[in-house]
């Protein structure tokens, strides 16, 4: 592992020009590369500190061992030789949106002397073109069968179409006329190329053309009373109806256009593009991505147009007659940093005109909510398909008793977490996984006074000595609290977590009514209550279950503050590891050297899980908190205005950017709080001084 310190390069030597660059490791493998307007000031973001760094962005500069750049021109230039550099290393930090495998195409062999349509699951050639991909197979093959008995062309392999040649017979979609044969000559080259040339200009879009041209050729043959070819191109323009009618029109301008959106967090993004040719949507692609580093949605958008376009443009001869796969517009969520510069690219790959917007109105607008609907969906789908798999939780679990050398699965997990800002408002969260399942019940938040000034590792150990001297005393029988737990105990001040139940006050004859029931149902014996069991509800206490596992964010000495508190505790059976963010290293207390779990084992995704869940819980409560400093500070130094007025002000106008919209009057008609008061709470919020006038008194 290097560290980033040891290759930066002095700032100076960096030119504040366009460019492109590329980090390599200490094997001169490249590693990633990128593209930045200004080289100086993107280089310098990746060697700032790393505990602000993204997760893959720090993985990547702690990777590498040098960094190179090379100026160019324009924005233009830069996408290409982005574009190119990626292609030729594969950088393995860098995405790379190929083609989904598993989704089918309809693939026209246009290389061969006689063009063969097939379906085809795989990666693009040159000299094939493609038209989806589609949702299932059987589409299709149901779509094929309908264009065959209009469109004859091959659809045989090589060997058969080899085999028939030689015996001089064709296949049986020879003789019932889908196949106009020209493995035993019945059609030359040169004809059966112009039938697939027509098959694909109707899937392109072409079916205008097409359909009124089969109109005229119908109608003349009924003026010369050929009736039975009138039949034919009558039942051949049925199918083409019946397989237009299995595309929806969606834009009833006949629009070309890909409509791309995007749903990501903080680790990963999906993104759906809908083709849309000639007003119908000829086919759907999806991916699931990891973010190279931290991106917003216009940085998604122009690394996905240069490196999807980049490589389509290249392997597929195109759906519009063009060369190219891009379309006259692309529709996006938002619009790159460069916009003109990513147009001109594109317009050089299309041969053509194309323009990127964002769309506002009318049906695209609406085709657009609908693609973002499907990248929402698809990214639930993909973040629940692991957490809600019970054999992929069981096969975690087992991973984890394995590698930590754990006596079982680890079937309750908690995680500590602590968020702050510069050692203000530090708080910290707790959060609990039952087979693999976070317990929203059970989420505890602490707000740290004692060590809030220590620093992480002592902020770690108050919350582990706070949670478990609970779980000491809600366990202990009547009478057996210990001295450390008391100790620990004072001022806890944990609050519930997300769907806690809220237990209201009650009542003598409630109270002994749920005794009453907590007692035929066993929880409390004729000698007072079970241990850890609440004598009211006759219900588990809160802290009474131990974790089997206890996660920290952060490594090794974070580990070892929390397993120094529980053997303080004399608690020895709860596991306690430590999760590191940098290179998601598993730390075990008082070990020299991490655990590392295979980056795609089922464990360590399922501890990332649990650390991303309390890093999130902890960050929503500091904002609260210091939402509810920064309202509160608002109002210091009002004259006569104390702590109990303040809160009322507050709790009556629910935020102070409403107070500061109130008049005086507004002001004073809040219980406790005069005329003179509400004109000094006015001013302050104004920020205009005002005099009280004479003789006017408070109320």
């Amino acid at each position: 592992m290097a560290d980033p310190s040891t290759y930066r390069p002095s700032p100076g030597s960096i030119p504040d020009a366009p460019g492109v660059y590329k980090f390599r490791d200490s094997t001169q493998r490249v590693v990633y590369v990128g593209k930045a307007k200004s080289l100086r000031s993107r280089l310098n973001s990746y060697f700032a500190d790393l505990a602000g760094l993204h997760p893959r962005t720090r993985q990547m500069v702690t990777t590498a061992a040098s960094v190179e750049w090379t100026v160019v021109g324009t924005e233009v230039e830069a996408l290409q030789l982005e574009y190119n550099w990626i292609k030729e290393f594969d950088p393995r930090f860098n995405v790379r949106y190929r083609d989904d495998k598993t989704y089918p195409v309809l693939a026209v062999t246009l290389h061969e002397e006689f063009p063969r349509l097939h379906v085809y699951r795989g990666a693009r050639k040159r000299g094939v073109r493609y038209f989806g991909p589609y949702a299932h197979a059987w589409a299709i093959r149901e779509t094929l069968d309908l264009l065959l008995r209009v469109f004859p062309a091959r659809t045989c392999s090589a060997g058969v179409f080899r085999r028939h040649t030689q015996i001089g017979r064709p296949c049986l979609l020879g003789y019932i006329g889908k196949c106009s044969a020209p493995c035993v000559g019945r059609v030359s080259a040169d004809e059966h190329r112009g039938i697939v040339e027509d098959f694909c200009d109707f899937l392109a879009g072409r079916t205008d053309l097409m359909m009124r041209r089969l109109e005229r050729e119908m109608a003349q043959a009924s003026e010369e009373l050929e009736f039975e070819r009138a039949a034919r191109l009558r039942d051949d323009l049925g199918a083409l109806r019946r397989a237009m009618e299995k595309q929806a029109v969606v834009l009833g301008d006949g629009t070309d256009a890909d409509v791309v959106a995007f749903a990501h967090d903080e680790l990963e993004a999906a993104v759906q593009v809908f083709h849309v040719r000639g007003g119908r949507v000829r086919g759907q692609r999806g991916w699931v991505v990891d973010k190279a580093e931290e991106m917003d949605v216009p940085a998604l958008v122009e690394q996905f147009i240069g490196q999807f376009y980049g490589e389509q443009a290249e392997l597929d001869p195109g759906e519009d007659g063009t060369g190219s796969p891009v379309p006259r517009e692309v529709l996006v969520p938002e619009l790159p940093a460069q916009p003109e510069a990513v147009e001109e690219w594109l317009s050089g790959l299309r041969g053509g005109k194309v323009r990127l917007r964002v769309p506002q109105r009318g049906d695209k607008r609406a085709l657009a909510d609908t693609v973002s609907r499907n990248a929402q969906e698809a990214f639930a789908q993909h973040k629940l398909r692991r957490a809600g798999d019970l054999t992929a939780r069981s096969a975690a679990l087992a991973e984890l008793q394995e590698h930590l050398g754990l006596d079982s699965a680890p079937l309750r997990i908690e995680c500590v977490d602590i968020s702050h800002i510069a050692g203000t408002d530090v708080v910290a969260s707790l959060v609990v996984f039952e087979d693999g399942v976070p317990r929203k019940s059970e989420y505890r938040r602490f707000a740290l006074r004692e060590a809030a000034e220590e620093g992480d590792v002592a902020s770690i150990a108050e919350v582990v000595r706070r949670r478990f001297a609970r779980y000491l005393k809600e366990t202990a029988e009547p009478g057996e609290i210990t001295e450390a737990s008391e100790s620990a105990e004072t001022g806890d001040g944990a609050e519930t977590g997300e769907g806690a139940e809220k237990t209201e006050s009650a009542g003598a004859a409630g109270v002994a009514e749920a005794a009453e029931k907590a007692r035929t149902a066993g929880a409390v014996g004729p000698e007072g209550p079970a241990p850890g069991i609440d004598p009211e509800t006759g219900r588990p206490r809160k802290f009474a279950y131990p974790p089997n596992l206890l996660v920290v964010d952060g490594a090794g000495p974070q580990a070892t503050a929390a397993a120094d508190v529980l053997a303080e505790l004399g608690i020895t059976d709860v596991a306690v590891v430590g999760l590191a963010k940098r290179l998601e290293e598993v730390w075990l207390p008082d070990d020299p050297d991490p655990v590392i779990l295979p980056r795609t084992s089922d464990a360590l995704y399922l501890l990332q899980r649990v650390r991303d869940e309390a890093h999130r819980f902890a960050i929503r409560y500091h904002r609260e908190k210091r939402s509810k400093r920064l309202q509160v500070s608002a109002l210091d130094g009002v004259p006569g205005l104390g702590q109990a007025r303040r809160t009322a002000l507050i709790k009556h106008f629910g935020s102070v950017k409403k107070l500061k919209q109130a008049t005086v009057d507004e002001i004073s008609g809040v219980p406790g709080v005069g005329r003179r008061t509400a004109q000094a709470v006015h001013a302050a919020l104004a920020g205009e001084s005002t005099t009280t006038r004479e003789g006017e008194t408070g109320a």
